[in-house]
């Protein structure tokens, strides 16, 4: 087990996520103490499901054209 200040942590942190993964790893910041725990990133739980909110979302040319619409209509009124 391997315990560091939150200084020592922010200046070397590479090394202490590489040691985390052999080792516990506590960081001492004041009067709290955290574990460093890897985790591996399962991308499937990341990736939304399409629902009703994407079928109606709209393209970012889109998003242009209706900002550039309501820009000429806006300076054509004054």
């Amino acid at each position: 087990m391997q315990v560091v200040s939150s200084t020592e942590f922010a200046t070397q942190q590479e090394k202490f996520f590489l040691m985390a993964h052999h080792q516990r790893v506590l960081v001492q910041s004041g009067n709290y103490t955290y574990r460093i725990m890897p985790e591996p990133i399962v991308v499937e739980q990341m990736v939304l499901q399409p629902d009703e909110k994407l079928r109606n979302a709209i393209t970012g040319d889109e998003l242009l054209e209706g900002i550039y619409q309501d820009l000429e209509t806006f300076f054509a009124g004054k």
